[in-house]
């Protein structure tokens, strides 16, 4: 068995730092997080399910590698780490309603978890409200910080320069507002999206085309590659998946995923080494949920504030 793996998680702006010990539990993917250190993301906070962080990680490969232990998170330990097929890294770090199967790699340590509630507080704070962003650094406990985007490579060379460009793109978003959301969130939008001027609709509908685009389209599709379904099958998933949403989303502002999914789509009958699709897939997944992350946070949540849940009845 491995000796356990030490990292480092911290909160410049809030002015928290955690350490936690990866563990075996789902080895394969521990080892993912592990070799893909150093890096920087932007911290997001569960919206539904209750005292959970969580930011998209620069890594491909948890979109498809299996896990072999999963729990109800409602039932571990505050201070338990993720790995999810979602791309995330996540953290409980209080109670949780939601009974969804999650893959535990690692735990926070117990002498840090007053200070992990704070992060959350924080963090909390920068998605629900303030809107000022709150970024996580990862990195091996002892060594220094950094980050990168992993690029991946094709041998079709139209395939591998859409990889390039996607991969350039979003390591310019990482962690920075893409500006057609900016613009998007302050109502410019050039579509005029949004019966009769309203920018909220739009807002919403683009939050609700995007997660799944990113998390379930994206991601099954590399899946799927690496699952070894043949390539006409995979051909005709990605266009019947990514064409109608990624559409809708152009129109209402996002109008690189737009061009970047024109120029997958127009190379997909030729593309036949299931190794490039997978490539092309992972890049497009990780920027849309980039593109993901970066709406959830600027999302007006607080506009809702006045609508809580009832009482329940005594």
């Amino acid at each position: 068995m491995k000796t356990s793996r030490r990292i480092e998680i911290g909160w410049p702006v809030l002015g928290v730092t955690v350490t936690a010990d990866l563990d075996e539990r789902n080895a394969v993917l521990a080892d993912a997080v592990w070799d893909a250190l150093p890096y920087r993301s932007l911290q997001g906070h569960a919206l539904v399910a209750g005292h959970h962080l969580y930011h998209v990680a620069p890594v491909h490969d948890v979109l498809h590698l299996p896990a072999v232990h999963r729990v109800d998170r409602r039932t571990v330990p505050d201070g338990t780490l993720f790995c999810s097929r979602l791309q995330h890294l996540g953290i409980k770090y209080g109670e949780l309603t939601e009974p969804m199967a999650a893959t535990p790699i690692g735990r926070i340590a117990e002498g840090d978890l007053d200070a992990l509630a704070d992060a959350g507080r924080g963090v909390w704070e920068s998605v629900y409200s303030s809107k000022k962003p709150v970024v996580a650094e990862v990195r091996r406990a002892g060594e220094p910080g950094g980050h990168r985007v992993p690029r991946l490579a094709a041998a079709d060379p139209e395939v591998d320069a859409l990889i390039g460009d996607v991969h350039a793109e979003t390591e310019r978003i990482w962690l920075d507002p893409p500006q057609e959301l900016v613009d998007l969130h302050d109502g410019r939008i050039t579509s005029r999206a949004g019966t009769h001027g309203t920018v909220l609709t739009t807002l919403l509908f683009v939050n609700g085309e995007t997660r799944p685009l990113g998390y379930s389209a994206y991601s099954g599709l590399v899946r799927a590659a690496h699952e070894g379904l043949p390539m006409e099958p995979l051909r005709r998933m990605a266009h019947g998946l990514i064409a109608v949403p990624t559409e809708f989303l152009a129109y209402c502002g996002l109008e690189k995923l737009g061009g970047f999914t024109e120029r997958l789509l127009d190379g997909l009958d030729r593309l036949d080494r299931r190794q490039d699709f997978a490539a092309v897939m992972a890049h497009m997944a990780l920027y849309v949920n980039c593109l993901g992350g970066w709406n959830l946070h600027l999302f007006p949540w607080s506009l809702g504030d006045h609508l809580r849940q009832a009482e329940a009845a005594s």
